[in-house]
Parts: C-alpha cells; structure tokens; sequence
C-alpha cells in the first residue's frame, strides 16, 4: 500500500473525533492516504497521531490555510509529497484554535 492517495479528499472541515465529542483542536493534519482530518500533537486528543497508530496510514499533510508540508510519523521526518484533493485545509474563516464556540478560555494551559 502506498502512503499517499492524492484522490482521497478530506474526511471534513475538522477534527472527526472533536467534532463528534464537541471537542476542539489546535492544528488540523489530514492523513495522506485517506483523508481522515485529526489534531495535532499539540491538541489535547492527538486524533491525527492516533489515527496512524490505529490505521497504519504514516504521512499526513497540514490541514491549515498556506501550509503544504507533510511529515511522516513512522520514520518520524518531513518528506515530499504530491498535491492533494481539495479542499487542501479548513476553511479560513475558522479560527486556530477552533472550531469557533468551544475553545476554552484557559485552551493554552491545555496543549501540549
């Protein structure tokens, strides 16, 4: 199986697991092979690196507006990959943290 499926289009605007939960996110990663959209590290539910434990899939692609990097998890490095379905982040109206409505006040004594 390859790592990168740049027909995949994104599971979402955000996080899957937040979304269901009603919980919210720092930074927004979409997996490279599926699409799925997961937090980030510094979130306090880590959906993105969870999603890779649970599926195997290794390279993710930043779900943020301007930003195209991909890193991958197994061998733990940047790497190159090709463009990906669009859309290729959250909207730009949605702010970081977000989603908008359910960022706590103290969200910065809550990252990692």
């Amino acid at each position: 199986m390859t790592a990168i499926d740049p027909t995949a289009p994104p599971s979402g605007p955000g996080c899957v697991e937040c979304d269901a939960a009603g919980g919210w996110w720092v930074h927004l990663r979409r997996c490279a092979r599926c699409g799925h959209v997961g937090c980030c590290d510094s979130s306090p539910s880590q959906h993105a690196t969870a999603h890779f434990r649970a599926s195997g899939h290794p390279v993710v692609q930043s779900f943020e507006p301007g930003e195209d990097w991909f890193w991958d998890y197994e061998r733990e490095v940047g790497v190159l990959g090709p463009a990906l379905a669009p859309p290729t982040a959250h909207p730009d109206d949605q702010p970081v943290p977000g989603p908008a409505g359910r960022v706590p006040d103290d969200w910065r004594s809550q990252v990692h």
